[in-house]
């Protein structure tokens, strides 16, 4: 009994002290991972990242110290770590072929939050969508179109693919294209496109409207205008230009041209 005792008294000195110190090392590890994750989340909450993005990131550096802290206490206390670290490094694996397209809008999600591409509020036109993004979330970004229909675009795409803000500047400029007939006077017409920009108080002198003959076409000669307004005085200035136009050319007696065919009997 006394060489028992003396054999496993040793063993408990000795691997108990390994204990300890692995104990104290993972409590220790514990502490500072949680104030590296505090300190993470409050420079992330002065910076301009979004605050939605913050509880997950927050979550991740938490998650991945704590991971790192498991497997430094486990290797001190003389566990192999390195078949364990292969077989995780292998559910990662298939879990992530898995999940691929899941993770690409996980990821598309993470870019437009952090470089802000668009924002909650913004008119854009995305993967042949166009209207008002509504919100974004880590997989998916919420459109709202123009007759209130809602659109879910997932993240992926949305982050790779082209994209048009129109909200981003505060004017934008309108174009038109306006014909008429061959034997017209062009020089009135010019004038009379004039005048109705300058009709419109919503039109911007500066820069000064852009108005020229820009084609000869099968029936028409066809003058190009461009304006710049206010963003939000598009849509209403392109439809009023439009009716004026119609309105004050037959007046003027100038003629809007339409597909016609001409056809001559020869006797």
């Amino acid at each position: 009994m006394e060489n028992l005792w003396n054999e496993y008294s040793s063993l408990i000195v000795e691997y108990g002290t390994g204990l300890i110190y692995a104990l104290l090392i993972l409590l220790i590890g514990l502490w500072i991972v949680n104030l590296i994750t505090k300190s993470a989340k409050k420079l992330m909450l002065k910076g301009a990242l979004d605050i939605s993005l913050v509880p997950f990131l927050t979550s991740l550096i938490n998650i991945g110290l704590k991971i790192m802290v498991v497997i430094s206490t486990l290797g001190m206390l003389g566990i192999e770590m390195t078949s364990f670290i292969a077989l995780l490094g292998a559910a990662g694996l298939a879990v992530g072929m898995a999940l691929s397209g899941t993770l690409q809008n996980f990821a598309g999600g993470v870019m437009i939050l952090i470089f802000k591409p668009f924002k909650a509020g913004d008119f854009i036109d995305a993967q042949g969508h166009m209207g008002v993004v509504k919100e974004i979330q880590i997989f998916n970004t919420i459109l709202t179109t123009g007759d209130n229909k809602t659109i879910i675009i997932p993240n992926g795409g949305l982050s790779t693919g082209a994209m048009v803000n129109f909200s981003t500047q505060s004017t934008r400029r309108v174009d038109w294209t306006f014909g008429i007939g061959y034997g017209d006077d062009a020089d009135k017409a010019k004038k009379v496109l004039r005048t109705l920009l300058d009709a419109d108080k919503r039109v911007l002198q500066d820069p000064e409207p852009f108005i020229a003959l820009s084609e000869l076409a099968d029936i028409s000669v066809n003058f190009v205008v461009r304006a710049w307004v206010n963003a939000s005085d598009y849509w209403g200035v392109y439809f009023a230009m439009n009716e004026n136009v119609y309105k004050t050319f037959e007046k003027e007696g100038l003629n809007i041209p339409y597909p016609q065919m001409d056809v001559h009997l020869d006797k």
